[in-house]
């Protein structure tokens, strides 16, 4: 599993919108792997912001 697909992973598992601190501490990564991982995730369309600073998968 790369990086992309365990941040969606647990966004998927919290069942909210995450911020990136969240995320962060959710999953156990790095925060400049799931910072990159997200950026990821936005350029393919994957995840959306349904408030400032905040994400959940689509």
């Amino acid at each position: 599993m790369d990086a992309a697909d365990k941040v969606l992973d647990t966004m998927k598992k919290a069942g909210e919108a995450l911020n990136t601190g969240k995320i962060v501490e959710l999953s156990g990564m790095d925060r400049k792997e799931v910072e990159k991982a997200m950026k990821t995730l936005k350029k393919e369309e994957r995840i959306v912001s349904p408030k400032r600073c905040y994400w959940q998968p689509k």
